[in-house]
């Protein structure tokens, strides 16, 4: 199966954003290549880009009270495992210390860093990191294996309480879903929201059918287009009716 999701807030967008950064960014770390570092390197600048919006600390924090208000209340319910929600009550409790502790700007350390500040401008042009353009970042990509990972990580760390946050926040919205089995008729689904106002849409699908949903919506109506995924030729609209799980998630 093949989860597809589609934000309908730009709070939710820009979480889903970093989320894919900082898995990217661990995927390339953890690699011994050379060039996987480079990529690393490239994906924490995204990272920063991404972080650097003035509110998000602040939406970060006040959702992570939310969510523990909401969390607290369930103490003493028999329905509910007591250690299980004292473990994430611990962890909204981290992030929010973390994130309330962050001076400045999130990813501000990168941006004072003279040496990355060098890279990360030749990085914007094309071919522009080579060698004879930055000698010194050539240096550094033929260090042992563990001092470059090292750093790299030393980098990432001052995002931690915002990456916790991200995971806490996300993991609580796609929990508050149920699947629910739909059928798009010739390709095509459509219907109104209603009071359901999600946040996040999670639509499955068989990953032997040789098609993509392509979403639109709002808080009123949802709209999904099934259409062929073969890159080698012209995209058109699947005709047959396609089976998938629609999830619709609110905090």
């Amino acid at each position: 199966m093949i989860h597809y999701e589609y934000p309908l807030s730009e709070r939710i967008r820009t979480l889903l954003r970093l989320e894919d950064l900082f898995d990217r960014f661990d995927a390339y770390a953890s690699s011994l290549e050379l060039h996987a570092h480079h990529a690393a390197l490239l994906t924490l600048f995204e990272l920063a880009e991404v972080a650097a919006r003035a509110d998000l600390k602040s939406e970060l924090l006040q959702e992570l009270d939310r969510q523990k208000a909401v969390l607290a209340a369930l103490r003493g319910n028999p329905n509910v495992q007591g250690s299980t929600l004292e473990q994430v009550l611990s962890a909204i409790e981290a992030a929010h210390h973390g994130i309330y502790q962050l001076p400045g700007r999130v990813g501000q350390h990168l941006r004072e860093d003279e040496w990355l500040a060098a890279v990360k401008q030749r990085a914007s042009i094309p071919g522009g990191m080579c060698e004879f353009d930055l000698p010194a970042y050539h240096y550094w990509q033929h260090k042992p294996v563990d001092v470059r990972a090292g750093q790299l990580q030393r980098w990432l760390a001052p995002f931690s309480s915002i990456r916790s946050a991200v995971e806490i926040v996300l993991g609580l919205l796609r929990d508050s879903g149920r699947p629910e089995l739909h059928h798009a008729i010739a390709g095509n689904y459509q219907r109104m929201l209603e009071s359901r106002n999600p946040q996040l849409i999670r639509l499955t699908l068989a990953d032997d059918l040789p098609c993509v949903p392509e979403i639109s919506g709002n808080k009123y109506m949802l709209n999904i287009r099934f259409v062929q995924a073969d890159v080698s030729t012209v995209r058109c609209c699947i005709t047959e009716s396609i089976e998938f799980e629609l999830t619709f998630c609110t905090l």
